[in-house]
């Protein structure tokens, strides 16, 4: 089973491992604010996650680490 880290402080909220997750369990957290004022990425089923890591291959910000 596969874990989602997203450093919240590093993320802009740019929504690209929303896009490239073929799961479709990333989404951007309406709720939260990180320092730099942007809507951070979460995951919002861990139990879904395949491990493809396709999230963190298109963060141009490296603020996505998967575990296997």
């Amino acid at each position: 089973m596969a874990k989602i880290t997203v450093n919240t402080d590093l993320c802009k909220g740019c929504g690209l491992c929303v896009q490239a997750c073929p799961k479709q369990i990333i989404a951007l957290a309406q709720e939260l604010l990180n320092a730099k004022g942007y809507h951070p990425a979460q995951c919002i089923d861990e139990g879904a996650c395949i491990g493809c890591a396709m999230c963190a291959t298109m963060c141009p910000d490296v603020a996505i680490t998967v575990e296997r």
